[in-house]
Parts: C-alpha cells; structure tokens; sequence
C-alpha cells in the first residue's frame, strides 16, 4: 500500500512540474510563431485554375 501512495505522489508531482513548465512557456511566448506570417505571403496556396485547352 505504501508504494502505491510513493508512486501517486510522484506521478503528481511530476505532472505539476509538467503543467507549470506548459504555462511558464505559454506566458513566455514560446508558442508564439513569428516566422510563418512573413513566409505566408510569399506562397499561393490557392488551387491553380486548370489549363486552358486550345486544341478545339
């Protein structure tokens, strides 16, 4: 019974570690994603019309 409590308080304690590392990096812009806006006009990611066919 005693391990069982020993391993519950570790995998609590690591999940908290887990989630205040998750918020300070949220909180400290690591998700922030500064290189896809500027890259984003460069590329057309709208279908291209098919070709005209001339042959008629």
């Amino acid at each position: 019974m005693s391990a069982i409590i020993i391993l519950l308080i570790a995998s609590i304690s690591v999940a908290a570690i887990f989630l205040a590392a998750f918020i300070w990096s949220v909180r400290n812009g690591q998700f922030d994603d500064e290189f896809s806006p500027p890259q984003r006009i460069l590329f057309d990611n709208s279908p291209s019309p098919p070709p005209k066919n001339t042959d008629q």
